[in-house]
């Protein structure tokens, strides 16, 4: 072995080694000894039971202790149910009253003596019990004392032994502070008796709200008065359901109130839980939702008192005005935060409400315009003065007002793009559908809506900020369609409204300071009026449908040829004008030779697009729609030969092709020659094989058989696989009557004794025939 250091350094080394391995055995072997005369263990299991490692412990001590006393209660307490229910009857007044005595006090007393052992579990179980023996001794003296009692009086008892055991339960919690139990038991007690008294009294919704809003005030009044100790910072949650439910019946019977008398009793609910709630917010830190129930709530009491006498419209415009001020509450830096927050929510939250309202009101009056497609032109149809269907006016004005708040916070908290994103919405909702119930002029109504649309439009180029720019762009579109949709009903409507509209689009798309996006859509705009303007123009004239498709290819045409020029919103403008192309061909459609005549149109304006070094793709699009008209003339003058559609695709196609060799030697068969015999040569087999006369075999055949002659000459692959399989089939197809007739004259054991011997032939010379085929293929690959 080769190692670095000289032998001598090396010897030192490992002498060195085994110097220390000895001193160290020798001391293992001491400890050993040593070790050995130590008395054995008196138990010999537990130290190997404890240090065994892999075995996992299914339960811990205090699981296991916390499930046995658990368990010991519930027994303790089904007992308890069992005598009670059952042998209590058997017991006279002073058994009854001394078992009943002894029992609940061992129970409540024992659980001391526990704690002060340190047994807290068990005096938890002890003191459970306990606490379920009180409730039993009320009832056993419900039982005895009232025995005849109606539903009114069990409840109102109910209400009473509730109140006492609460009372009684926070009393033993507070002398016995390390149990856990009675002082949350105390606080879920502590919420029936009003409620139940309420219920024992006959009391109506609004007698029971004030007594649920009363047991809220004293939970919410624990919590606040010491919100860091136990169970006073859980007695929110009891307070916010029963504030809810207070909330709920306020807000029902102020809806069912039949006028102002009426709603006054659930007014001063409402404003009582507003004022609770802003209490809560104002004391307890994060309770901001009891700040936006408080707002919700006072806006329900003042809006309430008059909603009766108010249509259903404006009485949500009033809910809606009386929403707005809470919003300045994010201002107020003199109120605690949990009640900004709240009140500005709860302002938020109607505002939103009043708004949904008003946009469901505006598209109902806006699909009314849907109407005008059943007669386009008609003059009768009230496309443009459709009134509002209910609440009219209302509507628009909720609108507003709700576009006016959005914008306020939108200032008030410039780092969110939601309110203004929101105001620009509500704003054009409200200012476009404002006309509509005024009982305007069509005339009027259309200009005032054109209006606003180019207003909305004007603020999507101009503004700098992104979120509020596309915001006013959709409500522009949204706009523009809708007042033409309208604006169909009449001759002078359509076409005032669509140049107008056209000019528009085409004065933004060439306005330099908008942003690309915006100018760009307002190309395809401008493309898309300037489709209408012509198909309305050819609507006018006496002649069919499908001949409007010329008119209409001039759009396409003039895009074409504007090119260059349209800068970047050239390829907005040129998608516009393919799905122009298309209208056409979808209106040509109807008689074939327009549609061949369309077609070629077509072709010819995507070949003068092609020109252009970047727009080279068109070419093809070019070719198909030359081919296609070519085929839609044929098959309208009445030719089924396969031949005459596919000839004059492969004729070119092989010239392309042939072009592309020339230019590239390298290129395969199969890209230059492929698909140009394919177009012929498999529709003419699928022709053949269905054709009883024989040129069309006979001259198919003789095709294929030149090609693969051409092909094995030239040692191209596409001829020669696509000619010889061509007349394969061709073969095939021409003897296989004959076949039949020879198979059909042959015993019915030939064939099978034919295939057997064949499959014994091929197995015995297998490996030659796999040689061959390697042969063949390596043959087939040397092709180009």
């Amino acid at each position: 072995m080769n190692t670095p250091l000289p032998p001598a350094d090396e010897l030192a080394l490992i002498d060195r080694e085994l110097g220390q391995l000895d001193a160290r055995r020798l001391y293992l072997l001491a400890r050993r000894d040593w070790l050995l005369r130590q008395p054995a263990p008196l138990v010999w299991g537990a130290p190997a039971a404890a240090a065994a490692p892999g075995r996992p412990k299914e339960a811990s001590a205090p699981g296991a202790q916390n499930l046995l006393l658990t368990l010991g209660a519930v027994l303790l307490a089904v007992a308890a149910l069992a005598f009670t229910l059952i042998s209590w009857g058997s017991l006279g007044i002073g058994g009854r009253s001394a078992v009943l005595a002894v029992v609940t006090a061992a129970a409540l007393v024992t659980p001391a003596p526990l704690l002060r052992r340190g047994l807290r579990s068990t005096a938890e179980s002890v003191a459970a019990v306990g606490l379920l023996l009180t409730v039993l001794d009320a009832y056993a003296l419900f039982a005895v004392g009232i025995p005849a009692a109606d539903a009114d009086a069990a409840t109102a008892y109910a209400a009473g032994a509730a109140a006492v055991l609460a009372a009684a339960w926070a009393g033993y919690g507070r002398a016995l502070p390390a149990l856990r139990i009675p002082l949350p038991a105390a606080l879920l007690t502590a919420q029936l008796p009003l409620p139940l008294a309420a219920l024992a009294a006959d009391a109506g919704p609004a007698e029971l709200g004030w007594a649920l809003l009363a047991t809220a005030a004293l939970d919410l009044a624990l919590a606040a008065s010491a919100p860091a100790r136990w169970p006073a910072r859980a007695a929110w949650i009891p307070a916010a359901a029963l504030g809810a439910g207070a909330l709920l019946i306020g807000l029902s019977e102020s809806a069912v109130a039949a006028s102002a008398a009426d709603a006054a009793a659930p007014a001063a609910l409402l404003a009582a839980v507003a004022a609770l709630g802003v209490a809560a917010a104002w004391r307890i830190p994060g309770a901001w939702p009891a700040a936006t129930a408080g707002g919700l709530a006072a806006v329900a009491a003042l809006g309430g008192t008059a909603r009766p006498e108010l249509a259903p419209g404006w009485a949500v415009v009033t809910h809606l005005a009386l929403a707005l001020p809470l919003l300045a509450a994010v201002r107020v830096t003199a109120l605690p935060e949990p009640v900004r927050l709240g009140l500005a929510r709860a302002g938020a939250g109607i505002a939103g409400l009043a708004a949904l309202w008003g946009c469901a009101a505006t598209v109902t009056a806006l699909a009314a315009r849907l109407r005008v497609l059943d007669e386009v032109w008609a003059a009768t149809t009230p496309a443009a003065g459709v009134p509002l269907a209910q609440p009219g006016v209302a509507a628009p004005v909720a609108l507003l007002l709700a576009a006016g708040a959005a914008r306020w916070l939108s200032r008030v908290l410039p780092g969110r793009p939601e309110p203004a994103v929101m105001a620009v919405a509500l704003g054009w909702g409200g200012l476009f559908t404002a006309p509509l119930p005024l009982g305007l002029p069509v005339a009027a109504v259309l200009a005032a809506q054109l209006a606003v649309t180019a207003a909305a439009g004007l603020l999507a180029l101009r503004s700098p900020d992104r979120p509020t720019a596309i915001a006013a762009g959709a409500v522009a579109l949204l706009g523009a369609g809708n007042v033409s949709l309208a604006a169909l009903d009449g001759r002078a409507a359509t076409f005032a409204v669509l140049g107008l509209l056209g000019s528009g689009c085409a004065a933004g798309a060439a306005y330099g300071p908008a942003p690309r996006w915006a100018r760009s859509g307002a190309a395809a705009l401008a493309v898309g009026y300037a489709t209408a303007l012509v198909v309305a123009l050819s609507a006018l004239t006496d002649l069919a449908a499908p001949w409007w498709a010329l008119p209409v290819l001039a759009v396409p045409a003039a895009v074409t040829a504007a090119g260059p020029g349209l800068g970047a919103q050239r390829l907005a403008a040129e998608a516009a004008a393919g799905a122009a192309g298309l209208l056409a061909l979808a209106l040509a459609c109807g008689d074939a030779p327009v549609l061949a005549l369309t077609l070629a149109l077509a072709g010819v304006v995507c070949a003068g697009s092609a020109v252009r070094a970047d727009r080279r793709a068109l070419g093809w699009a070019a070719g198909v729609l030359f081919v296609a008209a070519a085929w839609v003339r044929l098959a309208s003058a009445g030719v089924g030969t396969a031949e005459a559609y596919t000839l004059p695709v492969t004729l070119p196609a092989l010239a392309v092709g042939f072009l592309r060799r020339r230019r590239d030697p390298a290129a395969s068969s199969w890209t230059a020659y492929g698909p140009g015999l394919a177009v012929t040569l498999l529709p003419s087999l699928a022709a053949a094989w269905g054709d009883p006369h024989w040129p069309r075999p006979l001259l198919l055949g003789a095709a294929a058989l030149g090609l693969t002659l051409a092909g094995a000459h030239h040692r191209l692959r596409a001829p020669l696989l696509l000619g010889g399989g061509t007349l394969a089939a061709v073969a095939l197809h021409e003897l296989a009557p004959y076949v039949v007739q020879v198979v059909d004259a042959l015993p019915r054991w030939l064939p099978p004794a034919l295939a057997g011997l064949l499959l014994l032939a091929v197995g015995a010379t297998y490996e030659k025939r796999l040689r061959d085929a390697r042969r063949l293929r390596s043959a087939l690959g040397r092709l180009h």
